[in-house]
């Protein structure tokens, strides 16, 4: 977790390639805590040097540089009428250049700078980055693009789109979630970069599911970046009709269908096939279905895999819990459990601690759960006596217990990509 606690709605989906660390849990820097985020940077310098090969790939198409962008723009390769059938067709491919061109056709008139795009020819799923001006100002803004779903699975998109917080306290101005006459499901939101709103940046962005297993995302600021540049308009450039239009479009569908096919969860490892972690929203919703009925849920968040947190009341006062999803950690076992390790018949590594927090609110404290499977699959959870790390305590403990906290972690939710009621 980045050191930003909170660090906006749901920008890990299409921004991950842009934070600078990412991966590693938001805990105390012990050692053990140390080890952990040494392997999330690991994990996050793949991730960067992926998006380096794509970087350099833009400098020999061209794709880079300011674009006009009209109303109806040149039209992306491989045109279709039909809004993607679910199947996947790796013979069809997409570069880098046919995704931006695509968000070029798309976007309403104005200028467009590509800072960085993928294709689908990549290890990393399809994504367009860049500085968009309607006249009124230059905005950040992102679409990416991944199927989250092999093709002839029965999947609910109401369940898989990104959840709005629940409760009459949120960081939002608007979030709605909404089912399309095709059966998609999308969520569009109006929220901010920092919840505390100590810097006005906003974060406006819209998250679809298609019963096929398409998914966009798409996310924008009213600043040139989402974090580190003035703000340069009071809004971001589309409104919540344009997100909506703008994810909904059919022609992402068919990029999407371009990708190769989704591996089902292995019956043998227990776990996803892939190294891949867990979406955040996949987090947000596993973890929405373990927590104990008297925390009601006042906000979420989360990042674009591995990360989410809920921020829960259960009569008492605010709670942050925030939980860390990562696969492949065998190798820093000795790192990450040390004395004091409990071994569950199955081999899973179980370890509870209570400690201070150290975001510097005065009278904070984290309990944690920290589980590593045998097959590499580790998940720790932490609960705090406060809605917010940087803040002093709100209530005298967290509002889930130890025990809560080692039956969520040791749940088998964690060992599938889907959500199980």
């Amino acid at each position: 977790m980045p050191a930003d606690q909170h660090t906006g709605p749901f920008e890990d989906r299409l921004t991950a390639a842009l934070h600078e660390v990412g991966g590693a849990f938001d805990a105390p820097r012990t050692e053990l805590a140390a080890a952990g985020a040494r392997r999330g940077r690991r994990l996050q310098l793949q991730r960067r040097a992926a998006l380096a090969g794509s970087a350099a790939s833009l400098a020999l198409v061209g794709v880079g540089g300011a674009l006009l962008v009209p109303w109806h723009g040149t039209p992306a390769p491989h045109p279709s009428s039909v809004a993607g059938s679910g199947t996947p067709d790796p013979a069809r491919t997409y570069s880098a250049d046919d995704v931006v061109r695509t968000l070029q056709k798309l976007l309403p008139r104005g200028r467009f700078t590509s800072t960085e795009a993928r294709g689908t020819d990549e290890e990393l799923p399809p994504l367009a980055v860049g500085v968009f001006d309607d006249g009124h100002g230059e905005g950040s803004l992102s679409v990416g693009l991944e199927r989250i779903t092999a093709s002839g699975r029965n999947l609910n998109p109401s369940a898989e789109v990104m959840p709005c917080p629940e409760g009459t306290q949120s960081d939002f101005d608007s979030c709605t979630t909404e089912s399309l006459p095709d059966g998609s499901a999308i969520t569009v939101y109006q929220g901010y970069e920092y919840p505390d709103r100590r810097v006005d940046t906003k974060a406006w962005g819209a998250d679809l599911v298609t019963p096929d297993g398409h998914h966009v995302g798409v996310i924008e600021w009213n600043s040139p970046a989402e974090k580190g540049k003035p703000i340069t308009r009071t809004d971001p450039p589309l409104g919540p009709k344009q997100l909506k239009a703008l994810a909904s479009a059919a022609e992402w569908r068919e990029i999407i269908d371009a990708l190769p096919e989704v591996k089902t969860p292995s019956a043998a490892t227990g776990g996803p096939t892939r190294p891949g972690e867990l979406t955040g929203p996949t987090i947000l919703r596993k973890l929405k279905l373990l927590l104990p009925k008297k925390a009601a849920i006042v906000s979420s968040g989360s990042e674009e895999t591995g990360y989410g947190y809920f921020v829960v009341d259960d009569g008492k006062g605010r709670s942050l819990v925030q939980v860390n999803v990562q696969p492949g950690m065998s190798d820093v076992t000795g790192e990450l459990f040390g004395s004091g390790t409990e071994t569950l018949a199955d081999g899973t590594l179980v370890t509870v601690r209570e400690e201070p927090g150290e975001k510097g609110g005065a009278g904070v404290v984290m309990w944690t759960a920290d589980t590593l499977r045998k097959n590499g699959l580790r998940v720790v959870i932490s609960a705090f006596n406060t809605g917010d790390q940087n803040k002093d305590a709100t209530r005298k403990a967290p509002a889930l217990t130890l025990g809560d906290l080692r039956r969520i972690a040791l749940s088998p939710q964690w060992l599938t990509d889907t959500v199980t009621p």
